[in-house]
């Protein structure tokens, strides 16, 4: 498998499918990037030679585009920055609901996890 910025990418895919295995590049980066390189997009990750991967990893860091660990750090940064100042969406964060204004009273089992079974209320027999 090549590898790109560090980061493994699938050397059977379109090479503008491949980066989208980057943390942080996603369908419109990619195809930007391949246009501008002149790249043949629908070419396979693992025909490429080593100077058009080094080539594509030069223009994202010439861009200053975040990928991978510098923006997963930066992502934790700002929600711990929210933590910090103790606003809603950080108060969100912190106790593991949507922080987007989703509804919880069905839904949401991504953010708040399995359900919690609650006993029901036991009802006096006549």
């Amino acid at each position: 498998m090549p590898r790109l910025l560090g980061i493994e990418i699938p050397d059977n895919k379109p090479i503008r499918i491949a980066l989208r295995y980057i943390y942080g590049v996603g369908p419109h980066l990619a195809d930007r990037v391949v246009e501008k390189l002149g790249v043949d997009p629908q070419a396979r990750a693992h025909t490429l030679s080593e100077t058009d991967l080094a080539r594509i990893a030069s223009v994202l860091e010439e861009e200053n585009i975040l990928v991978e660990g510098a923006l997963r750090r930066q992502v934790q940064q700002n929600i711990q920055r929210l933590r910090e100042i103790r606003c809603y969406r950080g108060d969100r964060h912190r106790r593991g609901l949507p922080c987007r204004g989703q509804r919880t009273k069905t839904n949401a089992r991504t953010r708040k996890g399995r359900k919690k079974t609650v006993a029901g209320k036991k009802r006096v027999g006549k």
